[in-house]
């Protein structure tokens, strides 16, 4: 007989799981490994939500493991380090972000790229080297491989910066990659969610000309006012789109939404990159003579490698980049999660996991 998740290894752990696809989250007693030779153990302080977990939590992509404890934006303080661990001491500030383990055998673990690895273990809802269910950040405290553990800035906090190693890397990695954060480039943001507000930060960090394209109007006070843009497009009005034909070196679109990308391209300059962050429920029409007329580039990315994610909190440190957050505890989570599904949070939800989550042990 298999052994119960509290039972699975000798580390007691406590949060909150769904345990079917209705996605409602509850408490929930689970075990984590000891501590190997080359593990971080740490406190959870603060555990972003992100939108995968909405997805995951109701089995939308059909690969659901129930039990499931969500999170994957995570940070906290180091209590106890393997002996040979290098990286961190107890007592630093650190967090985890979407991975927990690769195979840094293939060819993109070799090159820093652990997240486009076939054998990648997720941090949460995938299976682990010794065949047991990884577990997220909706709990009391994590166990990692000192390689997928980030050092966090003194200057970072712990709080506003959770975020960042998901919604942040996700942003900051198409930007390096595609040669569009530099100064002087006109770089348009499709959405003003939880990854499109930290899209504005760093393109604005890097020195670019950022425009945010929207269907909403209402966003345009935030998007100028509040986060730096520099204009604001509606993509609803054709005027505008019109006027502003030609005149973006690269999109970084970061919306789920099923919409046509067709007069993204019209946007483009030749040589312009259109980059998809977010993840439509249907294919996209794409047709091929915006693309041949122009030499332009449709593309997509994921998150970053652990180096790269190191990378970008230290930048964002340097340069005061945080996410704008609503700090919640962890019994409002559900109803936290039913206003993420009706897009209302500004910007990004996060769980004071260590004040709260032991408010609610059972």
């Amino acid at each position: 007989m298999s052994k119960s998740p509290e039972e699975q290894h000798p580390v007691k752990a406590f949060g909150w799981a769904a345990r079917d696809q209705s996605g409602h989250l509850s408490p929930f007693n689970f075990s984590r490994r000891a501590t190997g030779e080359k593990d971080v153990r740490f406190k959870v302080l603060y555990c972003g939500i992100c939108h995968t977990d909405l997805h995951l939590l109701k089995d939308e992509w059909g690969f659901s493991m129930f039990p499931l404890v969500p999170g994957h934006e995570i940070t906290g303080e180091v209590t106890e380090i393997g002996e040979k661990v290098t990286k961190v001491k107890v007592g630093d500030k650190v967090g985890v972000g979407c991975l927990v383990g690769a195979c840094h055998s293939c060819e993109n673990c070799t090159n820093d790229l652990e997240n486009y690895c076939p054998k990648m273990i997720l941090t949460y809802n995938s299976i682990y080297m010794d065949g047991t269910v990884t577990y997220g950040g909706y709990s009391d405290h994590m166990v990692a491989d000192e390689r997928y553990i980030i050092r966090f800035p003194d200057t970072m906090p712990l709080d506003a910066g959770a975020p960042l190693l998901c919604a942040g890397i996700t942003v900051y990695s198409p930007l390096k990659y595609f040669g569009l954060g530099e100064p002087g480039k006109h770089i348009g943001i499709v959405g003003l969610g939880g990854l499109g507000h930290v899209g504005v930060k760093f393109a604005k960090a890097f020195g670019c000309k950022v425009t945010v394209i929207s269907t909403s109007p209402s966003k345009k006070y935030e998007a100028l006012n509040s986060l730096g843009a520099d204009s604001f497009l509606v993509s609803r009005d054709e005027d505008q789109m019109k006027a502003a034909t030609g005149t973006f070196d690269g999109i970084i679109d970061t919306v789920s939404a099923d919409h046509s990308i067709v007069p993204l391209l019209g946007l483009l300059k030749s040589h312009g990159k259109l980059v998809m962050l977010g993840a439509p429920s249907k294919p996209l029409e794409l047709p091929v003579f915006p693309l041949i007329f122009g030499r332009k580039v449709v593309s997509g990315s994921g998150t970053g490698g652990q180096k790269e994610i190191q990378e970008m909190i230290e930048f964002a440190a340097e340069h005061k980049i945080a996410a704008e957050i609503e700090l919640i505890s962890m019994d409002y989570v559900n109803t936290a999660l039913d206003r993420l599904a009706k897009n209302d949070v500004r910007y990004r939800f996060v769980i004071d996991v260590g004040n709260t989550l032991p408010a609610t042990k059972p």
